[in-house]
């Protein structure tokens, strides 16, 4: 009897542990609204406005998730799902040529900032 208690306890402990190293791997869902937006309106909104300089030059909005989602006067910016596709974190990383860098003629985006962005499109760039 003792052996059979000893088992089930093993047993659930290391079902409990193999969860909590799953939940640990799987990050919350990043809101738009709550926290991408903000981080766009502070840093690109100035330029990336109707009438802004660089929503000018490229036809790019940070006004709502529409303008976001539709990207360029040459295409989209965000590849949903996918944050190494997405030209938007090229830009906001350094990674693209300096003349078109993000955020221009500002410091660059803190680290957590970029890392928000990058798991809201792997997470599918929702509207939320």
């Amino acid at each position: 009897m003792g052996d059979m208690r000893m088992l089930r306890k093993t047993l659930t402990l290391t079902v409990l542990t193999a969860l909590l190293a799953w939940g640990a791997g799987c990050s919350r869902e990043i809101s738009f609204k709550q926290e991408v937006l903000p981080i766009l309106t502070e840093n690109c909104h100035s330029c990336h406005k109707p009438g802004g300089e660089g929503y000018t030059a490229s036809g790019f909005s940070v006004e709502s998730y529409e303008a976001v989602m539709k990207g360029t006067k040459l295409g989209p910016v965000v590849s949903t799902g996918s944050h190494v596709g997405s030209t938007i974190i090229v830009l906001i990383e350094r990674k693209g040529h300096p003349s078109i860098n993000m955020p221009k003629d500002k410091p660059p985006l803190p680290e957590g900032s970029i890392d928000i962005i990058r798991k809201w499109i792997d997470q599918g760039a929702k509207n939320n």
